[in-house]
């Protein structure tokens, strides 16, 4: 490092801190929880897998928000998701396993067209003209919820909070760090 220019070294510095403060930020918040209650939970989907069953963070991320329903944190819940390359709506199957957890299928709205967060936080904003709830908690990994309340903040939606599963795999890594880039480019 002794040719490289000291302004590189500064420039390198920064971006480094920067995504370690960042990181660090968006750790703390996905993975805090201020027991608030919301008008609705919004679950976002992830990987159904090729035989129809749910994997464990989807599953986790829904016995989440089925845990706030009970708790009546929540009054309804809204399942966001597309359709996998296994060939199965994931809105659907969220539904079909929140069912089974003893919700009520009449407070379960299903978004079977969230194809990527931005898609959920539009479709969301679309079911509230039909259903005008005022707040929301959103539902997902750890990692993901400041980005989400970030779109949904910027889409004018406020009162927007998080909780998160406490589920975690080494893939979380990767992902951590594929939010910082994210964050900013979404």
């Amino acid at each position: 490092m002794k040719f490289v220019p000291k302004a590189f070294k500064i420039i390198l510095f920064c971006l480094i801190a920067w995504f370690l403060i960042h990181t660090v930020y968006i750790i703390i918040d996905g993975l805090s929880d201020d027991g608030q209650k919301a008008d609705l939970a919004i679950i976002l989907g992830s990987k159904v897998n090729e035989d129809g069953s749910l994997s464990e963070r989807l599953k986790e991320r829904l016995e989440t928000g089925a845990n706030l329903y009970k708790k009546q944190r929540v009054k309804m819940i809204l399942v966001s998701g597309g359709l996998g390359k296994e060939g199965f709506y994931e809105g659907d199957k969220m539904k079909e396993f929140l069912i089974t957890k003893g919700i009520s299928d009449t407070v379960i709205l299903v978004d079977n067209k969230g194809n990527s967060t931005r898609l959920t936080v539009e479709n969301t904003l679309e079911f509230q003209k039909k259903y005008p709830f005022k707040s929301s908690i959103v539902v997902s990994q750890y990692f993901h919820v400041t980005r989400t309340k970030k779109l949904f903040r910027e889409r004018g939606f406020q009162d927007i909070k998080s909780v998160s599963p406490r589920y975690f795999e080494w893939r979380d890594l990767y992902s951590v760090m594929r939010e910082f880039p994210a964050y900013y480019l979404q």
